[in-house]
């Protein structure tokens, strides 16, 4: 079960699109989300892939590289 909180004003675009086709509000809501839930999992798996595996390089390195060291 999910429960969400909606602006005033998708509450009231929501509101017109049942109205208009006849579909309830959680047909609608779970049509959205598994349209995008690809996506979402896409991006938000290539992040965390791409953070795990970020080699670091120290500041000290980059400074001198730049000609910044003391």
């Amino acid at each position: 079960m999910l429960a969400i909180r909606l602006t005033p004003d998708i509450e009231a675009r929501l509101n017109r699109l049942t109205q208009e086709t006849g579909r309830t509000k959680t047909a609608l809501a779970r049509e959205a989300i598994l349209e995008h839930l690809d996506d979402l999992e896409d991006f938000y798996l290539a992040e965390a892939r791409a953070r795990k595996n970020r080699k670091t390089i120290p500041l000290t390195d980059v400074e001198r590289e730049l000609g910044l060291a003391n």
